[in-house]
C-alpha cells in the first residue's frame, strides 16, 4: 500500500512539474521556425478510432476535440483514425481509410484478447476504455509522461503553396534492444472539420472533428545505428482547418510508444 501511494505521489509530482514546464517544451519561437524537438519525457500518444457512420461516435469525437485542443496539448499527441468498416451501412465517411482499419486491427492483435470497436481510444498503445470518466485521461497521460523516452524525434515542416507539405524527419532510437522492432509513423492531421451526414445512423447530423489523420506514412524502420532520416511530402487537403504533423516511434511487436511529437504546419 505504501509502495502504491509512493508511486502515485511520484507520478503526480512529475505531472505537476511537466505542467509548469509545458510552455517551454516547444516554445513559440520553435513554431515560428517550423521546427520542434521531443522533450525529455514521453509524450502520451492518444488514438481515437471513429467513424461518421457510427451513432455512438459523436460523443467521443467531442471529447477528443477537447483533448486535442485543450491543456494537455504539450503532453500528448492526438490522432483520430476514421475506419472504413462502417461505410457499408449507408454512409461513406469521407475521412475513412482501409489503412486506418488495418492499424486498428494490428493494435488489437498486439494486445492479445482485445477486439476492434468504435469509438475506441488508445493511450500509449493500450486500450483505454475509461475515457468517459471525469478524472480521465489525466492519470494515464501523467503515467506516460513519467516514463523516460526511448527515442528522440526532430521535425521540420512547412507548406509549399496550397498543394503540399514538406516534412523533414529525424528519429534516433539509442538503445539496441529497442531498435529491432522500432517503427516510425508520420501523419498529416487537420482540425476544425465539419460534415453534414446524409444517411446511416447519424443521418441529419452535423459532425465536427479535430486532429483527423488526412495523410499517413507508416512503417519507417531505423537503420543499424537506430536512426531514421526521411523527407516526406504530403498533399494538402482541400478542406480549410489547422494542419499539423504528428510523428511517433513505437515497438511494432508490443505497441509500446517510444516517443511522439506534434508540430503545427508553418506557411512558407
Amino acid at each position: 500500500m505504501l509502495r502504491e501511494m509512493s508511486m502515485n505521489a511520484k507520478i503526480n509530482a512529475i505531472a505537476a512539474t511537466i505542467l509548469m514546464l509545458a510552455a517551454p517544451v516547444v516554445p513559440a519561437a520553435a513554431y515560428a521556425q517550423c521546427r520542434a524537438t521531443s522533450p525529455d519525457f514521453t509524450i502520451a500518444l492518444i488514438e481515437l478510432y471513429t467513424s461518421e457512420g457510427c451513432d455512438s461516435c459523436p460523443p467521443a469525437d467531442r471529447w477528443f476535440s477537447k483533448m486535442a485542443l485543450g491543456p494537455t496539448t504539450a503532453r500528448s499527441a492526438t490522432l483520430a483514425f476514421h475506419v472504413d468498416y462502417w461505410d457499408r451501412l449507408g454512409w461513406r465517411d469521407r475521412f475513412g481509410n482501409a489503412a486506418f482499419t488495418a492499424r486498428q486491427h494490428e493494435e488489437v492483435q498486439r494486445q492479445r484478447g482485445g477486439f476492434a470497436y468504435t469509438p475506441q481510444v488508445l493511450i500509449a498503445g493500450r486500450d483505454f476504455a475509461p475515457w468517459r470518466e471525469p478524472a480521465q485521461p489525466e492519470a494515464a497521460i501523467a503515467a506516460a509522461n513519467a516514463r523516460p523516452p526511448k527515442a528522440t524525434i526532430e521535425l521540420s515542416a512547412q507548406t509549399r503553396g496550397a498543394r503540399a507539405a514538406e516534412v523533414e524527419l529525424s528519429v534516433r532510437v539509442p538503445e539496441a534492444r529497442d531498435r529491432a522492432n522500432a517503427r516510425v509513423h508520420v501523419a498529416l492531421v487537420q482540425s476544425a472539420l465539419v460534415s453534414d451526414v446524409g444517411a446511416g445512423e447519424n443521418a441529419g447530423k452535423r459532425l465536427s472533428h479535430d486532429h483527423v489523420v488526412r495523410e499517413w506514412r507508416a512503417g519507417l524502420k531505423p537503420d543499424a545505428k537506430g536512426e531514421v532520416r526521411e523527407h516526406v511530402s504530403f498533399a494538402l487537403p482541400a478542406d480549410t482547418g489547422p494542419l499539423a504533423i504528428v510523428a511517433f516511434a513505437e515497438n511494432a511487436a508490443t505497441g509500446d510508444v517510444l516517443q511522439a511529437l506534434t508540430l503545427p504546419l508553418c506557411a512558407p
